[in-house]
């Protein structure tokens, strides 16, 4: 019986991008179903009754829901290019890396963009700060776990193509190349892999639904 992998999301989801690279990497096929968040379809209220968002995998019918759990379970059930290495210490320190960037990098950023005045400076400064911790995290890496993409590399992997397109349309600028030399290094390699690079969402459709979250 043939495996059914489907993949609930929304095609601005940096979350469920990530999703889609790692079924990518791993040669997974599967059935893209794309959401509309302010009209929820009634599959994805009963795949994901608790956060009620996306992404949700459904693998055979058994829904996962959370990105990152989701990443872990794509890894545990498909095991060609591995996306978390063997030794345990390593495994825990890339989810590690990988919680840090959900919790303590994407929402400072994103907060950064949809603020003003104090509160943006301080979500800026803040951003900068934890955005050091990863540059540190890089030293003599080409990517997180060395030199194949893992979990990490999925994980940072919004802050590619958001990142650029947020300081398009702010007076803000997060990172260049003297700051962080090594980030900006991770940023293209990462991007220069065609799995990665052909699953960009259209930076102008992008950059419309950005300034409409904005103006909100």
């Amino acid at each position: 019986m043939a495996e059914v992998v489907k993949l609930f999301r929304t095609w601005t989801s940096p979350f469920a991008l990530r999703v889609v690279w790692a079924l990518k990497l791993k040669g997974i096929e599967h059935e893209t179903i794309f959401e509309d968040l302010s009209n929820k379809s009634p599959l994805l209220l009963q795949y994901n009754p608790v956060h009620k968002k996306v992404p949700v995998l459904v693998h055979n019918g058994k829904p996962i829901s959370e990105s990152l759990v989701i990443l872990e379970y794509i890894d545990e059930t498909w095991k060609q290019n591995p996306l978390l290495p063997e030794d345990p210490y390593d495994r825990a320190t890339a989810r590690f890396w990988a919680t840090f960037g959900d919790d303590k990098v994407f929402p400072l950023v994103w907060r950064a963009f949809l603020t003003q005045g104090k509160e943006q400076e301080d979500a800026v400064a803040a951003a900068i700060a934890n955005l050091k911790f990863v540059e540190e995290e890089l030293k003599g890496k080409k990517f997180f776990g060395g030199e194949a993409i893992g979990l990490v590399d999925l994980a940072f992997g919004w802050m590619v193509n958001m990142i650029s397109l947020l300081e398009q349309l702010t007076s803000l600028k997060l990172i260049d190349a003297e700051k962080y030399p090594m980030l900006v290094l991770w940023m293209e390699n990462f991007s220069e892999v065609p799995v990665i690079n052909e699953s960009w969402p259209p930076p102008d459709k992008l950059i419309a639904a950005f300034l409409a979250i904005r103006g909100r």
